[in-house]
C-alpha cells in the first residue's frame, strides 16, 4: 500500500497539475495537502493562489484526504514546517512532495518499501528521490547512502521529524562549546563556513535547518540509483530556482525491481562530491560543473565497479 503523501502547495497551477496527476496514479489512501496564501504585496497571487487549490479540489480515488489552507501568507520558513508538523503528528511515516517535484512512478514503489525496510532504524533521516551523479551503468545495488538530506521529492518518518526545529536552538551551544567543528569538519572548514553557515540556519528557508538536524543527530539519507524525481519548478514563478539550470527537468528512470538493499549503512563521499558540485549555484560552480564530472564520473564508474566485483559474504 502506497505510504500517505504530503502534497505542499502555492501559486503555480500549471506546475501543480503535473505533480498532482503523479499523485493521482498513484492512488494514495492518505493525501494531505497543504497550501500558502496570498502575499499581500502580489495582487497576482489571490487568483493563483485560487487556481492552484482548484487543481487538488477533486480526489477521484478512494483517499481519506486532510487539507490545511492558510488564509495568509506565511512563508517557506512558516508554511513548510508547521505542515511537515502536522502531518507527523497524525501519521508515523509519509512521502513528501512540492508543487514542482515530479515524481517516477516507481519513486513511490521506492519509498514504499524503505520506508517499511528501515522503520526502526534511527540512523536514516530519510529516502530522496534525486540523483544527479552521472554515472550511467548498473549497479548492484538500488541506492547508496548520503550525509546529504536532499528534499526535491523525499519520504521520512515521524522519529525523524520530531529532532527539527527551524529555530536551530542549539546552534549557539555548539559554537560556544567548539563543537562546530565535528559537523562541518576541520578548521579552516569551520572558519570558512561559520558565518555563512549560521545565515542559513536563520534564513527564511526551512531546509538548511533539515539538514542541521540531520547533522547533529549524524543521520544519513538514501539516495536512489537512478533519478526518481524531477523539478520543473525553475523560472520566473519560482521562490529560488529562478535561474536556469542544468538540473532543471532533469529526466528520471524508472527504478529496476525488486529492491536490492545494501548490507551496510555507509555515506559515499564521492557521490556527495558530484551533487555538491551539481547542485552549487554560484557561476564558478556552474563551469566547473561542466568540467568536473567527468573526472568525478570515471572515479564513481571505477568505484561502483568494485562494488559490483565485491563478494559478500553469505551467511550460514
Amino acid at each position: 500500500m502506497i505510504p500517505p503523501v504530503a502534497l505542499l502547495i502555492f501559486n503555480r497551477p500549471k506546475v501543480t497539475a503535473h505533480v498532482f496527476a503523479a499523485v493521482a496514479a498513484a492512488r494514495p489512501s492518505q493525501l494531505f495537502i497543504a497550501a500558502d496564501g496570498p502575499r499581500p504585496d502580489h495582487p497576482d497571487d489571490i487568483a493563483l493562489v485560487a487556481a492552484t487549490r482548484d487543481v487538488v479540489a477533486q480526489v477521484d480515488w478512494p483517499c481519506e484526504v486532510h487539507r490545511d489552507y492558510a488564509e495568509t501568507n506565511l512563508g517557506l520558513r512558516v508554511r513548510v514546517p508547521g505542515a511537515l508538523d502536522w502531518v507527523f503528528r497524525t501519521v508515523e511515516e509519509a512521502i513528501i512532495l512540492e508543487d514542482d517535484c515530479v515524481p517516477h512512478p516507481s519513486f513511490f514503489a521506492f519509498c514504499e518499501e524503505l520506508l517499511a525496510y528501515y522503520r526502526h532504524d534511527t540512523r536514516i533521516a530519510q529516502i530522496c528521490g534525486i540523483n544527479f551523479a552521472p554515472v550511467d551503468h548498473a549497479i548492484r545495488y538500488s541506492y547508496d547512502f548520503s550525509r546529504r538530506p536532499h528534499c526535491w521529492g523525499w519520504a521520512s518518518w515521524r522519529r525523524a521529524w520530531r529532532h527539527y526545529d527551524v529555530d536551530v536552538p542549539i546552534w549557539n551551544e555548539l559554537r560556544d562549546d567548539n563543537r562546530l567543528i565535528d559537523l562541518l569538519g576541520n578548521d579552516a572548514k569551520v572558519r570558512e563556513n561559520l558565518r555563512n553557515a549560521h545565515d542559513l540556519y536563520q534564513a527564511a528557508n526551512w531546509d538548511h535547518q533539515w539538514a542541521f538536524a540531520c547533522g547533529v543527530q549524524n543521520m544519513v539519507s538514501i539516495v536512489p540509483c537512478v533519478n526518481l524525481v524531477s523539478n520543473i519548478g525553475f523560472g520566473a514563478g519560482a521562490t529560488h530556482t529562478i535561474r536556469a539550470s542544468r538540473i532543471a527537468n532533469f529526466p528520471t528512470s524508472a527504478m529496476p525491481l525488486p529492491l536490492v538493499h545494501r548490507p551496510y549503512v555507509l555515506p559515499n563521499s564521492a557521490h556527495e562530491r558530484i551533487m555538491d558540485t551539481m547542485l552549487a549555484p554560484s557561476l564558478v560552480a556552474q563551469i566547473a560543473a561542466r568540467i568536473v564530472p567527468r573526472r568525478i564520473k570515471r572515479r564513481l564508474v571505477v568505484e561502483y565497479k568494485r562494488y559490483a566485483a565485491r563478494k559478500i559474504p553469505q551467511r550460514g
